[in-house]
């Protein structure tokens, strides 16, 4: 018989910082990690390249020729074609339009499947919005990861700035408030914590704090 595989889902708002603690948490419990938004990302960067709008998603989705792989550090990395374009994917206007097109239910299910088979073949820490809810509900342990919106807003400025892509400050924040509307309330899948999840507001701790506070849950949760 198959061992049973160990799957945590991290879900909450935009800028909560799932990724940089995701990462965190699978490279301590030695699993691998899955940015689950990277793939609407993708879609999203296709769609701008190709001048394509969401009434063109069926056409999209057929001609899409999106996967991830693994470097040799074991990072996610996503490609269309034999393009890699995980570096081009944090944009703003990548941001809002994967946030627009994860409100779509054929693109869901377009991609949910290949989520799932992830779960099914390795121990996996993933995130995202709708992880603990839909994509895993199953999952042996689900955080809701969440912080003040200003902070997320500071944290989401910081980073752009960081990676060349400066924008005013109050912008930021206007388009997290957007996006924070925007998951939370779309028809499919919003954006709410499961009713099993564990809350954790990293508004008053530090990143490694954070990072400490997640892997005590999963260790007392999981038995790991």
């Amino acid at each position: 018989m198959n061992e049973k595989r160990i799957s945590i889902a991290i879900d909450g708002p935009v800028a909560a910082g799932k990724t940089t603690q995701a990462k965190r948490l699978a490279e301590a419990l030695g699993f691998l990690y899955m940015d689950t938004g990277a793939l609407y990302r993708t879609i999203a960067c296709y769609m701008e390249r190709h001048g394509k709008v969401i009434a063109d998603i069926d056409e999209v989705l057929a001609s899409i020729d999106l996967f991830l792989e693994r470097d040799e550090k074991g990072q996610q990395r996503m490609f269309l074609g034999m393009e890699d374009v995980t570096d081009c994917l944090r944009t703003p206007s990548i941001s809002k339009l994967a946030s627009d097109i994860s409100a779509v239910p054929a693109v869901r299910e377009f991609l949910l499947d290949m989520q799932r088979a992830v779960a099914k073949e390795q121990n996996v820490v993933m995130e995202g919005r709708d992880i603990g809810t839909v994509v895993l509900p199953d999952s042996t342990v689900k955080i809701f990861l969440t912080a003040d919106a200003d902070i997320r807003g500071f944290r989401r400025w910081r980073e752009m700035k960081q990676k060349g892509q400066p924008e005013d400050f109050h912008k930021v924040l206007a388009d997290l408030a957007d996006r924070d509307y925007n998951d939370s309330h779309r028809e499919v899948a919003p954006l709410k914590q499961a009713d099993d999840a564990i809350m954790l507001d990293c508004t008053e701790l530090s990143s490694r704090e954070t990072t400490q506070a997640l892997l005590e849950i999963v260790r007392e949760i999981a038995g790991i």
